[in-house]
């Protein structure tokens, strides 16, 4: 193989940046980024204090000696550019926030003193590496940030990376089935029998699965084929992906630097090589990501100014404010950034979070393995348990985790204060702990106990907090991450706490897509007491926005079957004229061509015209003796008022041809049924707006059922139990198995979620006829294993009851 005669050969290749261009007086980019640090720092500090300025000089001194001033100028040039575009940019993210020079300069706006940061997290002067600043934009603005980039440095010096996707041991094991046409059967029951999860190989699997390891070395040839072909498959690259926000800027054509190819979805080059190796190639690598949760305070910003008039800085609000820390204390967080699920609110409600330092807290620790600590932090925090630290010089260190060790700051620091290391040196320490290398912590072990003695500290003890470190370091968080993804959070319940209308309303904008997000933030609104109302053709925006009596209003451009254009014509008219009086109003003013006849069945099917008519929603549909539905008839009359307007034309004896033009009458059918009604407001808006099907059977519901269709998301925990839950079915088909035998598969919802079973045999005769589409029934069932696969779970339903 042509690949193994290669000799082995280490890419290290020093840093290529763009060309950054200085001011003419200036001597050197070092200089340049000296004076724009001082002049930052005159707008940040009320005093540059001499701790201050000694900070300064130092990361200054290390970022000169490693030669990346000009990557600090860069990146700052890009931020300014994003903010003059009014682009939100984050406040930081990942160990960059620990830089008072990337705070001056503006790359982040979180104050590494104030908020005690490292800088060697980020940038280590005795391991050289390539500075990693990760930048976060709102979700529109990333975009014109990546066109900004392109037009200055040029598109053939801007390119994005690759990915490469390799197989994994299911996957090998269903591709190499299908090219040797093993039953699909069979490759699904091969497949289910390697462990979810990552890490998971076949060779790994084969000692864990006995049932896999017999499969390979099983008499069903086709089987162990498979198994054996997928061996040597597995890892192998399978396809390859463009990195979501990785962005390579060259000095010149980056063909002369690396290998690029083409891509059909992206309008730049990609490389050849992926993120692990371009950097090692010398080239810069910055990521750009889009923020979803910058784009929502955007937008509440947007929404306060648009109904109070109100003008609003989210960086300058008070970090101490009572009432938002009241939101957290009440676990009321759901919508909010990074403490929104079910249980960081239910830790937030017993931690009583008093102070930010709380938050950097809960956030670095809820996640798997430090999160069995979080009893342990609240007990402390209320005085409930004893606080004790390792070594009583450490307090200070440890004070604000209430002993515990809870960032990858906090080792470093631990092993600078107690072990004699460098702060460097200390980040050394930290990386070989957290990535488990043996050789090097045992090397380091012997230097920090010496280091201890020498600064007259017990052997014994030394080793004991050592251990300690080295326990923490599998868990421990970067501090600098937490501490600047916690202030987005808290900015996000400062919203929600002082201005719920406006936030609610930009959350639920941002979340168009996702229905079953829309379900849970509506249910949010109703807690909290905010009324969401349907689109209406006067009041609503393009997004969800806030209208009179501080209630929501659903946006046009949530109606399905309207589209961007329609919406903009619409907003655009209203908000040059005035608002629409009334339907034929409606169709003289509005542009035909842009806003058609599907346009305004869907706006009608979703009531949008409620506010502007006394009609029924049905009447819209009905026709006359023609066949012509009232819609038709409106858009005609419409056209020709817009025609007479236009051509100015008038009949032979002077008189207006307007008169000439008979006003449509609507049909007199009555309205839809109640269930057909919500139906269609379903189909074009996605969810039930004006009522819900099941609200019929409050008194039933709340006396004979026990739970909500949301538990059946979490089976594991109610394995064993039995559940009643009501719900009205929206999907009911009838299928044939292999052996022609019926089935059925059916969704059913409540206010909650959605759940789709099927049934067969006797169930499937059983139940069937009271499963049809629209109605409204209570399923009783018990959380089981499935019958043919026990490594899954489901209802097994017991009972039907027909609640209409």
């Amino acid at each position: 193989i042509i690949a193994d005669k290669v000799e082995e050969y280490e890419l290290n290749q020093d840093v290529i940046l763009p060309e950054f261009k200085i001011p003419d007086n200036y001597s050197s980019q070092n200089d340049y980024l000296y004076d724009l640090v001082m002049k930052g720092a005159g707008k940040r500090y009320n005093d540059i204090t001499e701790k201050i300025q000694k900070r300064i000089e130092y990361e200054l001194d290390v970022i000169k000696n490693m030669g990346f001033a000009g990557y600090f100028l860069i990146v700052q040039d890009v931020l300014n550019a994003a903010r003059e575009m009014e682009v939100s940019v984050g406040p930081g993210r990942g160990s960059a926030a620990g830089s008072v020079v990337a705070y001056c300069t503006g790359i982040t706006d979180i104050d590494p003193i104030e908020y005690n940061l490292l800088f060697e997290r980020f940038l280590n002067p005795e391991r050289i590496s390539m500075p990693d600043i990760d930048i976060d934009f709102d979700e529109d603005g990333r975009e014109e940030v990546m066109k900004w980039v392109i037009d200055k440095y040029g598109q053939e010096k801007v390119a994005q990376i690759i990915t490469f996707g390799s197989m994994a041991a299911k996957m090998a094991i269903r591709d190499v089935a299908r090219v040797l046409s093993l039953p699909l059967s069979d490759a699904n029951r091969l497949a289910k029998l390697v462990p979810d999860g990552p890490g998971w190989t076949l060779q790994k699997a084969y000692k864990e699965v006995p049932e896999l390891a017999m499969a390979r070395n099983s008499k069903n040839e086709l089987e162990a084929k498979t198994l054996k072909m997928a061996e040597i498959l597995e890892g192998s690259v399978r396809h390859t992906g463009i990195h979501a926000c990785g962005v390579i800027i060259g000095p010149e054509d980056l063909t002369n630097y690396i290998p690029l190819s083409t891509s059909k979805d992206s309008d730049l080059h990609v490389t050849q090589y992926d993120g692990k190796h371009i950097e090692s190639v010398g080239m810069l690598k910055m990521d750009f990501l889009g923020l979803k949760t910058l784009s929502i305070i955007k937008d509440a910003v947007e929404n306060i100014k648009s109904s109070t008039g109100k003008e609003i800085d989210i960086k300058t609000i008070p970090y101490d404010d009572l009432k938002t820390f009241e939101l957290y204390q009440n676990g009321e967080t759901i919508g909010t950034f990074q403490f929104e699920s079910p249980g960081m609110r239910s830790h937030l409600k017993e931690l009583k979070p008093t102070c930010l330092e709380d938050l950097f807290a809960m956030n670095a620790l809820y996640r798997p393995g430090p999160m069995e600590f979080i009893p342990r932090f609240i007990k402390r925090k209320h005085g409930k348990e004893h606080i004790d630290y390792p070594e009583a010089k450490l307090k200070s260190i440890l004070e604000n985790t209430y002993g515990i060790m809870v960032y990858q700051e906090q080792i470093m620091q631990t092993a600078q204060e107690m072990g004699g290391f460098t702060l460097g040196n200390a980040d050394i320490l930290r990386r070989a702990m957290g990535k488990k290398k043996r050789k090097v912590m045992e090397e380091q072990k012997v230097v920090f106990i010496e280091g201890a003695k020498n600064k007259g500290f017990e052997a014994k003890k030394a080793e004991e907090v050592f251990h300690i470190m080295e326990e923490f370091a599998n868990y421990g968080f970067n501090r600098s991450h937490s501490a600047a993804y916690s202030i987005v959070a808290f900015q996000t319940a400062w919203l929600k706490a002082h201005y719920p209308a406006e936030y609610m309303a930009a959350i639920l904008s941002r979340n168009l897509g996702d229905i079953k997000k829309i379900k849970i933030f509506m249910d949010e609104c109703k807690r909290m007491g905010l009324a969401v109302l349907g689109p209406s053709i006067n009041e609503s925006n393009h997004k969800f926005n806030v209208s009179k009596g501080k209630t929501i209003r659903f946006g046009l451009g949530a109606v399905k079957g309207v589209g961007e254009a329609a919406v903009s014509t619409i907003i655009e008219e209203r908000s040059n004229n005035r608002s629409f009086r009334n339907l034929n109003d409606f169709v003289e003013r509005i542009n035909l061509r842009t806003v058609n006849k599907k346009n305004i069945e869907s706006l009608a099917y979703s009531g949008a015209f409620d506010d502007i008519s006394d009609l029924n929603r049905s009447q819209f549909f009905g026709t006359d003796e023609k066949e012509n539905s009232y819609i038709e008839n409106l858009i005609k009359f419409g056209s020709l008022i817009q025609q007479e307007a236009h051509t100015q034309q008038q009949s032979l004896f002077g008189e207006s041809l307007t008169s000439e033009i008979v006003k449509p009458v609507p049909p007199e059918i009555g309205e839809w049924g109640k269930l057909q009604k919500l139906n269609f407001e379903k189909e074009h808006v996605g969810i039930y707006l004006s009522a819900h099907p099941l609200d019929d059977y409050k008194l039933e519901i709340d006396n004979f059922c026990n739970t909500s269709i949301s538990v059946l998301d979490g089976m594991g925990n109610y394995k064993g139990c039995e559940i009643k839950v009501p719900g009205i079915i929206t999907l009911s088909e009838q299928r044939t198995t292999k052996n022609n035998k019926p089935y059925g598969k059916y969704t059913i919802e409540d206010y909650s979620n959605t759940y789709t079973f099927m049934l067969f045999s006797k169930d499937y005769h059983n139940f069937n006829q009271m499963l049809q589409i629209g109605y409204s029934v209570q399923l009783t069932g018990k959380i089981q294993n499935k019958a043919y696969n026990e490594d899954e779970l489901e209802l097994k339903i017991s009972s039907v009851i027909l609640l209409s």
